[in-house]
């Protein structure tokens, strides 16, 4: 058997963004209407390394995709000069269960996440939208950046994270690449970094929120991607309580992010505050934006049939420009 070993660079190149973006329309609109094989994640604890080793399978029969995500986060890894994320993307023949390709699951992962971001900016934040702030400065908010700034003409960025080396750095190094403005600034609050925010993207492990109603102006659209654990919370119940509630997945919504889990707890939103799916707005089953003056948000729990699809595009287009190295196992 022949497999495509696709590495870190081969799938930044497989990969753009642009490209990205349309495949998670994709991605969520077939998730909405059924037409998708997947479970929720599975997850095995790894408390000495305050570590999850997480795997996501999807299948779209219709699309003839199938592929498995394997995931390591392991908190005391940065420490230890790991990377906090570690993944792999197995590609499968749909006719045949055959191993098709193996891909770099780190990139991967950044660029379907950005692009699920992408997707949803697109669809829900202003259209002369030209402001935007990152919370965070990892790999996540790098694409996050990317995305946003693909889909809207973005004038000003500004970015915070607890590690004002690292906010700088990323300012530094993300100004002026690709559809980014040159004009992304450090700052020193996350106060600061949402006040005059268009959009506000959140890409951190934080268990306590980052982002505070009382700071975001009129008309924000927010991302939320960090948290994907129940215990995890980046934005505040108040938030989510006055804005207009899109998730990916509404069943992982409900179980896997505390930025809905919490605010269900507290009493303070129900169920029905998840106004839809974003694949049910892309297939117009559900209203997105009303008015100018209502803020959405989006929580990005992060689902497999992203991976697939992002996968069977790499794959398509490695294949095509002959990227990767083929080997028999």
């Amino acid at each position: 058997m022949k497999i495509r070993i696709l590495s870190s660079d081969d799938v930044r190149q497989a990969l753009p963004m642009e490209t990205a973006i349309e495949g998670m329309k994709l991605a969520f609109s077939r998730f909405s209407s059924g037409r998708v094989e997947m479970p929720l994640r599975s997850r095995v604890h790894v408390p000495e390394q305050e570590g999850v080793l997480l795997t996501m399978p999807a299948a779209i029969p219709d699309d003839g995709e199938m592929a498995v995500k394997i995931v390591t986060v392991f908190g005391t890894n940065p420490a230890r000069g790991f990377p906090l994320i570690h993944a792999a993307v197995l590609v499968l023949d749909a006719d045949n269960g055959q191993v098709k390709a193996l891909m770099d699951g780190e990139v991967l992962t950044a660029v379907r996440t950005g692009a699920g971001v992408g997707a949803a900016t697109d669809l829900l934040a202003p259209e002369d939208a030209v402001t935007v702030a990152i919370i965070g400065s990892g790999k996540q908010a790098c694409s996050q950046l990317d995305a946003v700034c693909t889909v809207r003409s973005i004038r000003q960025a500004w970015v915070y994270s607890p590690n004002s080396e690292h906010a700088q750095t990323f300012a530094e190094e993300m100004s002026g690449v690709g559809p980014i403005p040159n004009n992304v600034q450090a700052v020193s609050s996350s106060a600061e970094a949402v006040k005059n925010a268009d959009i506000v993207c959140t890409a951190t492990t934080s268990t306590t929120p980052v982002v505070s109603f009382k700071n975001l102006k009129q008309g924000v659209h927010l991302n939320a991607v960090g948290s994907f654990q129940p215990t995890m919370q980046e934005i505040d119940s108040e938030t989510i309580q006055n804005a207009l509630v899109f998730a990916d997945s509404r069943e992982s919504a409900l179980v896997e992010t505390g930025d809905i889990v919490t605010p269900l707890k507290q009493g303070l939103i129900t169920v029905d505050n998840i106004h839809a799916e974003i694949g049910e707005l892309i297939n117009r089953t559900k209203s997105g934006r009303t008015s100018p003056e209502q803020m959405t948000f989006f929580k990005s729990c992060g689902v497999a049939v992203q991976d697939t699809v992002s996968a069977g595009i790499a794959l398509k287009n490695a294949e095509r420009e002959n990227f990767g190295t083929i080997v028999s196992i």
